[in-house]
Protein backbone atom coordinates (compact mmCIF):
# COMPACT_ATOMS: atom_id res chain seq x y z
CA UNK A 1 0.00 0.00 0.00
CA UNK A 2 1.36 3.27 -0.58
CA UNK A 3 1.42 6.03 1.63
CA UNK A 4 -1.20 8.90 0.65
CA UNK A 5 -1.28 12.68 1.47
CA UNK A 6 -3.24 12.21 4.79
CA UNK A 7 -0.83 12.49 7.65
CA UNK A 8 -3.62 11.37 10.26
CA UNK A 9 -4.03 8.19 8.57
CA UNK A 10 -0.20 7.39 8.19
CA UNK A 11 0.18 7.59 12.03
CA UNK A 12 -2.70 5.06 12.44
CA UNK A 13 -2.08 2.55 9.99
CA UNK A 14 1.78 2.95 11.34
CA UNK A 15 0.38 2.71 14.99
CA UNK A 16 -1.63 -0.47 13.87
CA UNK A 17 2.13 -1.99 12.23
CA UNK A 18 4.12 -1.23 15.78
CA UNK A 19 0.56 -2.96 17.56
CA UNK A 20 1.06 -6.08 15.18
CA UNK A 21 4.54 -6.24 15.53
CA UNK A 22 4.62 -5.89 19.21
CA UNK A 23 2.00 -8.49 19.37
CA UNK A 24 4.73 -10.64 17.22
CA UNK A 25 7.28 -9.96 19.99
CA UNK A 26 4.68 -11.41 22.35
CA UNK A 27 3.64 -14.44 20.62
CA UNK A 28 7.24 -15.31 20.72
CA UNK A 29 7.30 -14.77 24.39
CA UNK A 30 4.41 -17.19 24.87
CA UNK A 31 6.12 -19.42 22.66
CA UNK A 32 9.61 -19.24 24.87
CA UNK A 33 7.31 -19.78 28.02
CA UNK A 34 5.75 -22.74 26.58
CA UNK A 35 9.36 -24.26 25.50
CA UNK A 36 11.02 -23.38 29.15
CA UNK A 37 7.91 -25.11 30.45
CA UNK A 38 9.05 -28.32 28.21
CA UNK A 39 12.91 -27.95 29.69
CA UNK A 40 11.71 -27.70 32.97
CA UNK A 41 9.43 -30.84 32.81
CA UNK A 42 12.70 -32.92 30.89
CA UNK A 43 14.76 -31.55 33.96
CA UNK A 44 12.79 -32.50 36.66
CA UNK A 45 12.13 -35.34 34.83
CA UNK A 46 15.85 -36.38 34.47
CA UNK A 47 16.64 -35.22 37.87
CA UNK A 48 13.79 -36.85 39.99
CA UNK A 49 14.17 -40.33 37.92
CA UNK A 50 15.37 -42.36 40.87
CA UNK A 51 12.74 -41.08 43.14
CA UNK A 52 10.85 -44.23 44.48
CA UNK A 53 7.95 -44.84 42.91
CA UNK A 54 8.95 -44.02 39.86
CA UNK A 55 5.58 -42.51 38.17
CA UNK A 56 6.58 -39.59 40.56
CA UNK A 57 8.91 -37.81 38.16
CA UNK A 58 7.11 -38.95 34.95
CA UNK A 59 3.82 -37.42 36.66
CA UNK A 60 5.56 -34.36 37.24
CA UNK A 61 7.24 -33.76 34.01
CA UNK A 62 3.57 -34.53 32.55
CA UNK A 63 2.44 -32.16 34.71
CA UNK A 64 4.63 -29.41 32.88
CA UNK A 65 4.28 -30.78 29.47
CA UNK A 66 0.55 -30.42 29.70
CA UNK A 67 1.06 -26.83 30.55
CA UNK A 68 3.21 -26.18 27.67
CA UNK A 69 0.48 -27.96 25.46
CA UNK A 70 -1.78 -25.05 27.41
CA UNK A 71 0.30 -22.14 26.38
CA UNK A 72 1.03 -23.18 23.10
CA UNK A 73 -2.63 -23.50 22.40
CA UNK A 74 -3.59 -20.46 24.22
CA UNK A 75 -0.67 -18.24 22.57
CA UNK A 76 -2.22 -19.55 19.05
CA UNK A 77 -5.78 -18.63 19.91
CA UNK A 78 -4.91 -15.41 20.96
CA UNK A 79 -2.64 -14.70 18.15
CA UNK A 80 -5.66 -15.21 15.98
CA UNK A 81 -7.68 -13.24 17.50
CA UNK A 82 -5.36 -10.28 17.24
CA UNK A 83 -4.61 -10.93 13.75
CA UNK A 84 -8.22 -10.91 12.64
CA UNK A 85 -8.93 -7.29 14.05
CA UNK A 86 -6.02 -5.80 12.76
CA UNK A 87 -4.22 -5.48 9.10
CA UNK A 88 -0.16 -4.61 8.14
CA UNK A 89 -0.17 -1.83 6.22
CA UNK A 90 3.53 -1.23 5.43
CA UNK A 91 5.17 -4.55 7.53
CA UNK A 92 5.24 -8.21 6.42
CA UNK A 93 2.99 -9.98 9.03
CA UNK A 94 2.92 -13.27 10.95
CA UNK A 95 0.55 -15.31 8.58
CA UNK A 96 -2.11 -17.03 10.73
CA UNK A 97 -1.57 -20.37 8.70
CA UNK A 98 2.20 -20.44 10.42
CA UNK A 99 1.38 -19.70 13.88
CA UNK A 100 -1.19 -22.81 13.83
CA UNK A 101 1.17 -24.87 11.79
CA UNK A 102 4.31 -23.82 14.50
CA UNK A 103 1.38 -24.26 17.17
CA UNK A 104 0.56 -28.00 15.66
CA UNK A 105 4.10 -29.06 15.58
CA UNK A 106 5.03 -28.21 19.05
CA UNK A 107 2.06 -29.47 20.32
CA UNK A 108 2.42 -32.76 18.38
CA UNK A 109 6.33 -32.80 19.60
CA UNK A 110 5.01 -32.17 22.80
CA UNK A 111 2.38 -35.31 22.86
CA UNK A 112 5.26 -37.46 21.85
CA UNK A 113 7.36 -36.25 24.63
CA UNK A 114 4.27 -37.50 27.05
CA UNK A 115 4.75 -40.78 25.52
CA UNK A 116 8.24 -41.47 25.34
CA UNK A 117 8.73 -40.79 28.69
CA UNK A 118 5.61 -43.18 30.08
CA UNK A 119 6.94 -45.71 27.48
CA UNK A 120 10.24 -45.15 26.42
CA UNK A 121 12.08 -44.72 29.47
CA UNK A 122 12.97 -47.25 31.72
CA UNK A 123 11.54 -47.21 35.13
Amino acid sequence: MDRDDNPARDRTDLAEDRTLLAHERSYAGWIRTGMASLGIGLGLNALFRSLEPTWVAKAIATGFFLMAVFIFISAQRRASRVLERLHAHWISELRPVRIRLLTGVLVSVTCVLIVAIWLLVPA
